[in-house]
């Protein structure tokens, strides 16, 4: 993987970090609905913290919500669903910039960079995840209360709150599998076919054929003088043989 394409996946899931601690300040997860209204004087909405209203002459009055154990189940698997998904985005940031491979921060090895770049990448999908699962768990309750006929209380829309943690969650997950597949780009490559294992502590030896000494050289020059002296005695005896 190029370094370009592994800071593009670093700076989305830091993009999906930002937005995800956004979506939680955000004071409207759910705001009321004028659909079943003539005259509307004042406008409610509410996060995973505190319920305001808004009146027409724009003065806003915001009430946090005193007492956890008293909320709805759902609101405190929200937060802290939402909570645990800063930390680990939080963690996942500083070991992305560990992995990343124009940093030379940690280890500058390819192999432990891309082993801290999946690491990370992990951990932002987890990030994702949660914060996916909170605001769709969050957004499937508003919709069920709105399309319930036989809930009294005042009946909500989606906020944008809501929209800003699918935002983050999808840039998140996008970004984590990007640094996920760094790791595979980072391992050696293997050699094909026999593994040769070739020691750096004992020299290597190279067999060369030992030169050949003055005795062989005699040896085969006598060698030749007597087959020569031998073909020229056939030769004789054949001539002579001729003659008679």
């Amino acid at each position: 993987m190029s370094t370009g394409v592994q800071l593009l996946g670093f700076l989305m899931c830091l993009g999906g970090w930002l937005l995800s601690f956004v979506s939680l300040v955000n004071d409207s997860w759910r705001t009321s609905t004028f659909s079943d209204q003539v005259i509307t004087s004042v406008w409610y909405y509410q996060n995973l913290w505190q319920s305001c209203a808004e009146g027409s002459t724009g003065v806003t009055n915001c009430k946090q919500f005193e007492s956890m154990l008293s909320l709805s189940g759902y609101i405190q698997a929200c937060r802290a669903l939402m909570i645990i998904a800063l930390i680990l985005g939080l963690l996942a940031v500083i070991l992305a910039a560990m992995g990343l491979k124009c940093t030379k921060l940690g280890s500058t090895s390819e192999e432990s960079k891309g082993k801290i770049s999946l690491t990370a990448g992990v951990l932002f999908i987890l990030s994702g995840v949660c914060v996916m699962v909170a605001v769709s768990w969050y957004a499937a309750r508003v919709v069920q209360e709105f399309n319930d006929p036989f809930y009294g209380g005042t009946k909500y829309e989606l906020g944008a709150g809501l929209y800003l943690g699918w935002a983050a969650a999808a840039l998140a997950i996008l970004g984590g599998a990007i640094l996920c597949t760094s790791f595979k780009s980072s391992r050696p490559a293997q050699t094909r076919g026999h593994d040769y294992n070739y020691s750096s502590s004992q020299p290597q030896k190279i067999y060369r054929p030992a030169p050949a000494s003055e005795n062989s050289t005699s040896k085969a020059y006598i060698s030749a003088r007597s087959q020569r002296f031998l073909s020229f005695s056939v030769l004789l005896k054949t001539v002579c043989k001729a003659c008679a």
